[in-house]
């Protein structure tokens, strides 16, 4: 059976990485996952929304109607206690600049000098949009604390200085299968990946 095309909301490379990984694992060979970088024409969905879910939604829903293919998209983001659950939705550009890893966990480690209760988490809401507008949501959570100096090279984002509760690494040590099968992202999408598998009819 052929490959189903699938259309990811994103083109941060590590993030199509680890959605692709999950779904070969999940369903090898049945979707072919591909990312925003084959679509050049295609603007950035702005994220308008005030949670998860509705950018999740409001992502995967444009990148549908704009390719005519099911497409998929998360929101994720570092909710910190002591910052009364921010940086949120805006985590991605706390710094003020949409993606720069170093300059937004600069600002975090800065906000969060003095403090000593450091806990956190993280949190991926991942929404899947089909073109006859069939749509489903999931969500995965992970708990932990903020570290109080990046400590790793993998992953991306917030990883470096976030330890997953009941581990020693940090989630920028951890290797990618060990990160999938505990990771906020890898929860929400092993939740999703049956219902996207059934509605794209790549079970079988």
């Amino acid at each position: 059976m052929s490959s189903i095309k699938l259309v990811l909301a994103t083109r941060n490379p590590g993030k199509i990485v680890e959605f692709r990984r999950i779904l070969e694992e999940l369903h090898p060979g049945a979707i072919d996952l591909v990312g925003l970088e084959h679509f050049p024409e295609l603007h950035d969905v702005e994220e308008t929304g005030a949670t998860f879910f509705e950018n999740a939604l409001l992502k995967a829903r444009a990148v549908c109607l704009e390719t005519g293919l099911p497409s998929i998209a998360d929101d994720s983001g570092l909710c910190i206690d002591a910052l009364e659950g921010a940086p949120g939705v805006l985590s991605a550009r706390w710094s003020g600049v949409h993606g720069n890893d170093a300059a937004n966990i600069e600002k975090v480690l800065g906000q969060l000098a003095a403090v000593q209760d450091r806990g956190a988490h993280f949190t991926c809401v991942t929404a899947f949009v089909m073109p006859d507008g069939r749509e489903s949501t999931a969500e995965g959570i992970l708990a932990g604390e903020v570290l109080r100096k990046p400590i790793g090279t993998h992953g991306f984002g917030y990883d470096p200085i976030f330890r997953p509760t009941g581990s020693e690494l940090s989630l920028a040590e951890l290797d990618a299968q060990k990160k999938d099968l505990i990771s906020h992202r890898g929860q929400s999408l092993r939740a999703i990946a049956p219902r996207v598998a059934v509605m794209l009819g790549a079970l079988g």
